[in-house]
């Protein structure tokens, strides 16, 4: 609708008569009239104080005298109104003599549809039970003995007694073994072999090296050390490989995206809910993405298969008004009113997980499938058209993982990130899909599920005990993959899917926040490792999770039992003789060269994966990277910059697990989702440590030895260089410098998807947003919050004296007088909210900053 320059409200000579029809005039500017209706609405408004004239308008937006029983809550009874003069749509005008809408009202918007109707359903968690194995031994024994007794005594048959765990549900899939079944246990026997060959070798020739061939306590624990940790980098050195081999023979027999047919329709009652469970983010970029995914699926002409679910657990008042109004801009800018949903979570109960369970009991019955989206994700429509057909075309499947590709950041240290992820990501997604293939990953986002084996199997319920490492669980995606085989329904990673992308964190410091998160879940998670009914894959999956971290103070302890080695045998005499009545004395031997080997042999286990990502990468002339040369550039440099950063990350990690075993507090929070830069004061508050123990060790060192000076020195050098290598690898002139050079590009660059660019265009075009204080002063974002929120009627005296009060105290004392549990209370409360929205415009006691937001255009 065209709006043009509206005549002004008539005024009278009377001062108080002046100011109400200047505040009048003032509210129907915040409203999307034409000049015709803003007329019509201004001879309406009664000439007199503030209040009267604001009750008449308020009364003659609505269309009707406010009820009686709501002349308390006059401007409630318009918040319907305002909303259907905010969001009609186009060519739809009021007639200007009634105030009725022409056409007989056939342009008329019902009330905006923030969720479809609730149809509920039931998603119980069952206890763990015993998370001991020797435990539940016990706990059947006596089981058991108790019921042969009371058999005995009533003469009735011996029964299983049951079971106190997740397991009695048993198994529901259609095919829960699958014909991959014997493949995928052949492969993993094939990976054990080599990981334990492997390890086995390299601790012969570590024994070899140490001076006394391992024959020491300090030396036997260096050694028990070093199999640990390098079978850990042999189980991703085989994974990679594998991978590797998959990728240059071009294709899978196992494959699941093979089982797809892309012109095959998709069934009317496959019905998909895409829903993406936010908290606290950025409100801009969340909406630039969704609406992105909207309008490629739009494209693709399967939207009527699909609905759109925001899943809100902000707590902060100013998010969860912008969140509103972005929401109703998204809906009509794309006429996404009945298809695009919102609903915030007043209590925030699990987090995400119980977020996504609070969907599935309210609507999950309505939807054969659901594709989890993280807040910076994006996705095409022919991704999304493909899962729905893969889940179709596999009924056994009851999880499909798509392999998300990092781009749309410019920061240097998201760039290498980026880089790093897209060249050597697919070789180790490959990989794992290989050894795993139906009992795989489930990363939280970018995964279509079947709901109702879902709801029935993937609720999760608090790990028993008390501590840190207790109660709700917080890495809940390796869980719900693990309860879902656990049912029999297979779990898949569709790593050869395009159309799937997702951001990075900006800088160092932002990844270790996630990485403290991420750390402390799989911590929790490894309780479930001997969990009855779990899949030995599964189980796997809780170990690698944990070793991601828990080999950070492994690995520091190694290199300090090293330097304590290395003080040991210069400061102090060498002992020839180790036990007792020895004989004979052992000398201590040293084998440089055999030392030499094992390094070179760790090396190549790191830094082949790469060598053959790069050999792929140019196999096809690395275009779509900038060129061989500069792959093989951005290669080298990347792998420079890992080495540095390793180090630090190692003390990074050591912390968190030290956190999370003794209770540390921790603080979720989400992820920022702009390129935000690290300041020096940051960097040394962080980092300072790190400088001072690198140089120390450094300095130590080389007064021991200093031909063991080199050995160390990418240790303890990158520590010392933590700080400036923080600073510098955040900032984005640095980024987009090297971007220009033609370094770490990556193919979404080279040839940006149109999802991509369509969210770039939508987070510029977005603007700025509104907070609390336009959800109390401005008519249409009011009229949002308090149309999203449920009116209660007949409160106990004391609790509607108390909101009166918090509504006193919100108009005289301003919303910075408010904590945000009190602002909190203004949002979930229409009738108070609504109360206050019409204070602030009328009474003369309102306090300045809303005086201030009134002026606002």
């Amino acid at each position: 609708m065209e709006l043009h320059p509206a005549p002004r409200v008539r005024r009278a000579p009377d001062g108080e008569q002046d100011a109400a029809e200047a505040l009048c005039e003032r509210y129907l500017d915040r409203l999307p009239l034409s000049p015709h209706e803003r007329s019509a609405f201004a001879w309406r408004v009664a000439h007199g104080a503030p209040h009267a004239a604001f009750t008449a308008l308020h009364c003659a937006l609505a269309g009707r005298p406010a009820p009686r029983a709501m002349h308390a809550h006059v401007a409630h009874a318009s918040v319907e109104a305002r909303l259907q003069l905010a969001y009609r749509p186009p060519h739809t005008a009021l007639q200007p003599d009634t105030l009725e809408w022409a056409a007989g009202g056939q342009g008329r918007r019902m009330p905006l549809p923030f969720a479809p109707p609730v149809n509920r359903a039931s998603m119980v968690p069952q206890p763990w039970g015993a998370l001991n194995p020797l435990a539940r031994w016990l706990q059947a024994v006596v089981q058991r003995r108790h019921a042969r007794r009371t058999s005995q005594g009533d003469g009735a048959a011996l029964s299983q007694p049951p079971r106190a765990d997740g397991a009695a549900e048993g198994v529901d899939a259609p095919d829960p073994q699958g014909v991959w079944q014997h493949r995928g246990n052949i492969r993993r026997g094939v990976l054990l072999s080599l990981m334990l060959a492997q390890t086995g070798i390299a601790a012969y020739f570590m024994r070899e090296v140490l001076p006394y061939q391992g024959t020491t306590l300090a030396e036997a624990s260096m050694l028990a050390l070093f199999a640990l940790l390098f079978c850990w980098v042999s189980a991703g050195f085989w994974t990679a490989l594998a991978g590797f081999m998959v990728l240059v023979r071009g294709s899978d027999r196992h494959l699941i995206s093979r089982m797809r047919d892309e012109r095959a329709p998709i069934d009317s009652r496959a019905r998909t809910a895409i829903v993406m469970p936010i908290c606290n983010e950025d409100v801009g970029r969340v909406m630039a993405g969704l609406r992105a995914t909207y309008e490629s699926l739009q494209r693709s002409g399967a939207l009527p298969h699909f609905d759109f679910f925001v899943l809100s657990d902000s707590g902060n008042s100013d998010i969860r008004a912008a969140e509103l109004a972005a929401w109703a801009s998204l809906c009509r800018a794309v006429d996404g009113f009945g298809r695009i949903f919102y609903r915030h979570r007043k209590r925030r109960v699990k987090r995400k997980s119980g977020n996504i369970d609070d969907f599935c009991r309210r609507w999950g019955r309505n939807y054969r499938y659901m594709i989890v989206l993280d807040a910076d994700s994006v996705m095409s429509g022919a991704c999304l058209t493909t899962l729905v057909r893969l889940m179709e075309a596999n009924p056994g499947a009851g999880i499909i993982q798509t392999a998300p590709r990092a781009a749309g950041r410019d920061t240097l240290y998201a760039r290498i990130q980026q880089f790093a992820t897209r060249l050597y990501g697919p070789l180790f997604t490959a990989g794992l899909h290989y050894w795993q293939l139906g009992e795989s990953h489930y990363w939280g986002h970018n995964a279509i599920i079947r709901v109702a084996p879902f709801m029935r199997h993937c609720a999760l319920a608090p790990l028993p005990g008390r501590g840190a490492l207790a109660g709700d669980i917080l890495s809940h995606d390796f869980v719900e993959a693990a309860l879902m085989r656990r049912a029999g329904w297979g779990v898949w990673i569709a790593y050869d899917l395009d159309g799937s992308y997702e951001e990075m964190p900006p800088n160092l410091l932002d990844e270790l926040k996630r990485d403290r998160r991420w750390c402390h879940g799989n911590l929790m998670n490894f309780r479930l490792f001997a969990a009855r009914g779990m899949h030995p894959v599964h189980r796997a999956v809780f170990v690698t999770g944990v070793m991601a971290y828990l080999s950070a103070p492994l690995w520091f302890l190694f290199l300090a039992l090293s330097t304590g080695l290395l003080a040991l045998h210069t400061l102090v005499e060498p002992q020839y003789f180790v036990e007792p009545r020895q004989l004979f004395p052992i000398w201590p031997q040293w084998h440089p060269e055999k030392a030499l080997a094992l390094f070179s042999a760790t090396a190549t286990l790191l830094f082949l994966p790469k060598i053959l990502s790069v050999l792929l990468a140019c196999r096809g002339g690395a275009r779509e990277f900038g060129g061989w040369s500069r792959v093989m550039a951005s290669a080298l440099l990347e792998m420079l910059v890992s080495m540095l950063m390793a180090p630090v990350r190692m003390l990074f990690h050591t912390r968190f697990v030290a956190a999370a075993f003794l209770g540390w507090a921790l603080h979720w929070k989400s992820p920022p989702r702009a390129d935000s830069e690290t300041s020096w004061r940051e960097a040394f508050g962080k980092h300072g440590l790190h400088t001072l123990l690198g140089l120390a060790w450094g300095g130590t060192v080389y007064w021991l030895n200093p031909s063991f000076l080199p050995w160390l020195l990418p240790i303890a050098g990158a520590l010392a260089l933590s700080a400036p290598l923080s600073v510098w690898s955040s900032r984005v002139s640095l980024g987009r410098r090297l971007r220009r050079a033609g370094l770490f590009v990556i193919p979404e660059e080279c040839a940006p998807p149109p999802e991509l660019q369509a969210c770039d265009a939508h987070q510029r075009a977005s603007g700025e947003q509104p907070g609390f204080i336009d959800a109390v002063v401005d008519p249409v974002v009011n009229a949002l919050a308090c149309a999203a929120a449920t009116a209660r009627i007949g409160l106990p005296p004391a609790s509607s004296a108390a909101r009166d009060a918090l509504a006193q105290t919100a108009l005289r004392a301003g919303p910075a007088a408010l904590d945000e549990k009190q602002r909190a209370t203004l949002l979930d409360d229409p009738l108070l909210l609504s109360q206050l929205h019409f204070d602030v415009w009328t009474c003369a006691h309102a306090h300045e900053s809303y005086r201030i937001a009134r002026e606002k255009s």
